[in-house]
């Protein structure tokens, strides 16, 4: 089985090309909704020792209080990740297990190249998007501010080190295109898996 690596940066596309997979009857592994579950239920005690009883109301954690407090300190970020990350990676391995007779999976995580999980994968796709395009779509998505985007924007590579580093770029401005782009990179997975 093949693992197939699938980034990019925030607000680049990478869910909606992701769901593309999975229409194709493609198991995919979506990282951030495992790391979002983690933290709302098996974490929850480490996060509220280490950042504060106050981030859970009502069972659910504040993920916008949580983030002022990591996008505004390195260390606690770096934290943060230490603790999500490895529990993200063991439920990657029981995903593995579960569709072992799969040709391919899909592992899709926005810190492929930072957290250096893309040297188990077999193929990189590294989606893409103009940066104003970016940051519009997540001010409609997350309501965030533009200043709160660009900090996160920039503790993520820049898209020029991720692509040094891909076998595929795929070019998410316009979303017919996207679409064109897709069934062709879909046909080449296939042939080659």
């Amino acid at each position: 089985m093949k693992i197939i690596g699938l980034t990019g940066g925030i607000g680049a596309g990478k869910t909606s090309v992701l769901n593309l997979f999975e229409r194709r009857d493609i198991n995919c592994f979506n990282s951030d909704l495992v790391a979002k579950r983690l933290l709302d239920n098996d974490l929850r005690d480490k996060i509220q020792s280490l950042f504060g009883l106050d981030l859970y109301i009502k069972g659910k954690l504040d993920r916008n209080k949580l983030s002022k407090i990591v996008f505004n300190d390195k260390n606690k970020l770096s934290l943060l990740n230490s603790i999500v990350h490895p529990e993200v990676r063991k439920k990657f391995e029981d995903f593995l297990k579960t569709n072992s007779n799969d040709d391919f999976v899909i592992y899709e995580t926005a810190l492929l190249f930072e957290s250096g999980f893309y040297k188990k994968c077999d193929f990189i796709i590294l989606v893409i998007a103009p940066y104003k395009k970016r940051i519009v779509r997540i001010i409609k998505r997350d309501n965030l501010l533009e200043s709160e985007i660009i900090k996160r924007m920039n503790f993520q590579w820049p898209d020029d080190r991720k692509a040094n580093l891909s076998n595929y770029i795929l070019k998410n401005d316009n979303w017919e295109k996207t679409l064109s782009e897709f069934d062709k990179l879909f046909e080449k997975l296939n042939l080659s898996y």
